[in-house]
């Protein structure tokens, strides 16, 4: 009974916060900002490649270095096929990454899975069953449409979106927590059978390799290697997770699902704060660096 209710907390918790993460975003930037990286067609490029391409392909190899139960195995295929997660618009805030650059990120990567999954979904997994408007419907209504209401009201109301950005991230924060939180206590008996079993390898593999895919594809700018690096190791599970209780009997891939999130949360945030550490660091060095050169002159 607790479990049922820890579960739906989590569910709502999920939908909150990737609202007022988009919304936070919207609120916080222009529309310009956002889709002007989209006119870099190499960058696109790499990042579909890293998405849809060679995270599958990680998965589909480690899957056949570590077996683990079909069921299990199907779960952690869905996460490797679904991309664009609102949580990296906090991943990249935590990194004091360029967030619009996150944000531009999902809206290449979210309508991509809509159209994505439902068909390559049913050529990797025979026994799934993946509607697209099952799909479709929850991403619009979750992270595009809030984002683009965000950006409709910063362009004709500035005043209003700059009140409102900071309640947006505020709400997204105290969300996150309780998400994390609530589907933990909701999941320890699977958690700890998927520790015993080794089942939670593949999944922490697949994280730790996706993050490296992108932030190898990312380019030369170290922000841009960041969030690609960041955006492609935090996968939708939202995503996932329509398509695991839409497609699939058995429980064991919805709790792959669950305990692939919980995995993310667990390396990439700390992951994130390492990140705005040397950059930090690194910043320190130049100002010095530059101080030292103007005291030579």
């Amino acid at each position: 009974m607790l479990s049922d209710l820890l579960a739906q907390v989590a569910d709502l918790a999920v939908l909150v916060f990737a609202v007022t993460s988009m919304l936070s975003v919207g609120f916080t930037y222009s529309a310009r900002q956002i889709l002007l990286p989209l006119r870099d067609v190499w960058a696109l490029l790499r990042a579909l490649l890293a998405n849809f391409v060679l995270v599958p392909l990680l998965v589909l190899g480690i899957l056949r270095l570590w077996p683990i139960d079909r069921p299990l195995a199907a779960g952690l295929l869905l996460v490797a096929l679904a991309a664009g997660a609102p949580f990296l618009v906090k991943l990249t805030a935590v990194a004091q990454s360029e967030v619009p650059l996150s944000a531009t990120l999902l809206v290449l990567l979210l309508p991509v899975t809509v159209l994505y999954a439902p068909v390559v979904v049913p050529r990797v997994l025979p026994e799934a069953e993946v509607s697209f408007g099952a799909l479709a419907v929850p991403l619009l209504l979750s992270m595009l449409l809030p984002l683009a209401g965000a950006l409709l009201v910063n362009s004709r109301w500035p005043g209003r979106a700059r009140q409102w950005g900071p309640v947006a991230r505020r709400v997204s924060t105290v969300t996150l927590v309780v998400l994390v939180v609530a589907t933990t206590l909701a999941n320890i008996p699977t958690i700890i059978d998927l520790f015993t079993d080794g089942a939670i390898v593949p999944p922490l593999l697949m994280i730790v390799g996706a993050f490296v895919i992108g932030y190898l594809l990312g380019g030369r700018d170290r922000d841009a290697r960041e969030v690609l690096g960041l955006g492609t190791a935090q996968r939708n599970i939202s995503a996932a997770t329509v398509m695991a209780t839409q497609g699939f009997d058995d429980n064991g891939t919805l709790v792959m699902v669950i305990v692939t999130s919980l995995a993310s949360f667990a390396l990439l945030f700390p992951l994130a704060g390492m990140l705005r550490k040397r950059g930090t660091k690194a910043t320190a060095r130049s100002g010095a660096g530059t101080t030292n050169v103007r005291g030579v002159g």
